[in-house]
């Protein structure tokens, strides 16, 4: 058993009795949410640019963007939700909020336990060091103190090939450990840690890595709920069709990432 899935398989029995309860009681969410006129989105808060906590402590950037932009068009408000990463699917099955939009990468494995609406970009894991570090492919990460971020699938992804890390709460962490020698690299999506450290100031180097393909990123939310998830979808793709993807796109990362 991986670490993701050991992680996985724990928050579902820890919810397993409210997750039964809902299943059985509530067999379509949409109809629910739509009466109260709320929606209710999780994410980290710790993932700049797609999620973070600005000066004025208001939760911004292109997820919480996305997600506001997905309840308008279905004719609901967004309330937002940030929860510690590596307990966010077991916040989602107990009912905490509706749905996650927090740069989730879709997994067959995350895909047996949630539904994914999506994806709506799509990115590549990325392994980053200081100038000059001699790091420059994957076997040069032996031997290496590597940073992550607890419960992403980076993690599940270094534990399986052996290498010696530290996990972090987020992507300002991480970063901040590799400025400062605590890791030697750390492993990130690469968009939004080209783009934090773009905005620091903060020089690397870095290369893909050449294992695995580019990953989409998706909005998980409780298994079956087909009505909710179409006109999810159905939004999502509007906001592709008419320009307003394009333009959160550019605001908060600089570009189409779809």
């Amino acid at each position: 058993m991986t670490f993701r899935r050991a992680i996985l398989k724990s928050a579902i029995a820890a919810v397993g009795l409210a997750v039964f309860g809902l299943n059985t009681a509530v067999a379509e969410e949409l109809d629910t949410l739509k009466e109260k006129g709320v929606i209710r989105i999780a994410m980290s808060g710790a993932y700049p640019p797609f999620n973070f906590v600005n000066d004025q402590n208001e939760v911004v950037g292109f997820d919480p963007a996305i997600g506001a932009e997905i309840a308008k068009r279905m004719g609901m408000e967004v309330e937002i939700v940030t929860t510690a990463w590596d307990g966010i699917i077991g916040g989602l099955l107990a009912n905490k909020y509706d749905a996650i939009v927090g740069s989730m990468t879709i997994t067959a494995e995350r895909d047996e336990v949630v539904d994914f609406v999506g994806p709506y970009y799509s990115d590549k894991r990325a392994i980053f060091s200081k100038p000059g570090s001699g790091i420059s492919s994957l076997e040069d990460l032996e031997g290496k103190k590597v940073g992550l971020t607890l419960g992403e699938t980076h993690e599940d992804w270094a534990r399986e090939k052996g290498y010696n890390i530290n996990t972090y709460k987020g992507l300002p962490e991480l970063l901040l450990e590799l400025e400062n020698g605590r890791v030697d690299a750390i492993v990130n999506d690469s968009i939004a840690a080209i783009l934090a450290m773009g905005e620091k100031g903060q020089e690397f180097e870095m290369f893909g890595d050449p294992t695995t393909e580019p990953f989409g990123a998706g909005i998980a939310i409780r298994e079956g709920n087909p009505k909710l998830a179409e006109e999810m979808q159905a939004a999502l793709q509007s906001i592709m069709d008419d320009g307003t993807y394009l333009m959160l796109a550019e605001k908060w990362v600089g570009g189409d990432i779809r």
